[in-house]
């Protein structure tokens, strides 16, 4: 089926392109043109938001679950649950995000994420691999993740992991100072696996090693790690100072307060900087006790909590986006771009995701002036939300 699609304004990174027309053919991008450069095409159907703004759909890198649904059930029922409301937040792909757990525990929720990445039907946002959030974090800066379960990376046990996995591990959270991980970080770099640092209390020197090693990303930035120290220097200082590595940070005005987003932004800028959620299974749901993994955590009032401490959040991407808007003063298409074009380079999915090119997957945010969701198209069709 052929659809054309309209509306006041195409944003992407890349350009700004007025009264655009959007030809999708079988669920692709066959071409975007100005309503001013070309007639209109013939199609079955025409979704017109002339009032509104295309950009490309969300791309959320670490989740853990939304709508009371965890990503370690890793179930058909759970993932669906989860894509769809992830979907209507403006998300079209996303990594499920592990939490710590015993090894067997981790095993058997890897193999029924990648029985979900590998599915063709799903009727939200789409798990397009896996992030391994856990076991390799330092008991120091764990948060909430039990330490029990924590281990030591190998390469042994990695290469377990992504064997239950089926290859779809793609992002990796990685404490630098832990023994073993920077041989760790090189195997899982060589087989294309992006890692991120956190949940670390490294110091420069170990923090410096990891991103030799192959380290791109840091995992939620400020949040279970180092704090910032002017003369014993830590993973923190490392991350805002190097300007080739990706950083992650939850927007929710909770975990980071508007000042050190500035900071974050003065320092990561509109290339490195990466919106993520860090979302639970109370993501969208009302006041009271939801799961994180094995554990139970409480929400209240838009904050996750367990024994007293922050347990994930309660955020979604769009709610990110205004808030950085807010919190920066930056504009839309810079913002946009942290959540699009950036986890997409980080990940090495530029040429699938993050984009509004000819040849990739027609997945489309219609959003207003503000930042607000107002529709999103999943391979070229409005997503059907609940």
């Amino acid at each position: 089926m052929r659809t054309v699609i309209t509306a006041a304004q195409l944003l992407t990174p890349e350009t700004c392109v007025a009264r655009p027309v959007v030809v999708v053919e079988d669920g692709k991008i066959a071409s975007i043109q100005s309503a001013e450069a070309a007639p209109m095409p013939a199609a079955e159907r025409h979704l017109d938001y002339a009032d509104s703004i295309l950009a490309p759909a969300f791309f959320d890198v670490h989740t853990h679950g939304a709508r009371g649904r965890d990503v370690m059930e890793a179930s058909t029922d759970a993932l669906d649950t989860i894509g769809l409301f992830l979907a209507s937040r403006g998300v079209g792909s996303y990594f499920p995000s592990t939490v710590t757990a015993s090894e067997e525990e981790i095993l058997r929720a890897l193999d029924g994420l990648a029985q979900q990445v590998e599915r063709v039907d799903h009727p939200g946002a789409r798990p397009v691999g896996i992030h391994l959030e856990g076991p390799f974090l330092s008991c120091e800066q764990r948060g909430v993740h039990p330490p029990q379960d924590l281990q030591a990376p190998t390469i042994e046990l990695f290469e377990r992991f992504f064997q239950a996995a089926r290859g779809h591990i793609a992002l990796v959270t990685v404490a630098p100072e832990l023994p073993g991980a920077v041989e760790m970080i090189e195997y899982a770099t060589r087989k294309g696996v992006r890692i991120s640092m956190g949940h670390s209390n490294a110091r420069a020197q170990a923090a410096l090693a990891g991103i030799a090693a192959g380290a791109c990303s840091a995992t939620h930035t400020f949040n279970a790690m180092r704090p910032i120290s002017h003369r014993d220097p830590g993973v923190l200082d490392v991350v805002l100072d190097r300007e080739d590595l990706f950083a992650e940070i939850i927007c929710d005005k909770i975990h980071v307060n508007p000042s050190a987003v500035r900071l974050f932004w003065k320092a990561k800028g509109p290339q490195r900087s990466i919106l993520i959620t860090d979302a639970t299974s109370a993501t969208g749901m009302p006041n009271g006790n939801y799961r994180l993994g094995s554990f139970e955590i409480t929400l209240v009032d838009g904050t996750c909590l367990l024994n007293g401490g922050l347990a994930g959040s309660a955020l979604t991407l769009d709610r990110a986006l205004q808030n950085f808007m807010e919190c920066t003063q930056c504009g839309l298409q810079a913002a946009l771009r942290c959540m699009t074009a950036n986890p997409a380079a980080m990940t090495g999915l530029e040429k699938k995701i993050g984009h509004l090119q000819v040849g990739m997957s027609a997945d489309i945010t219609v959003l207003a002036a503000s930042g607000a969701v107002q529709a999103t198209i999943l391979r070229g069709v409005p997503a059907q939300i609940p």
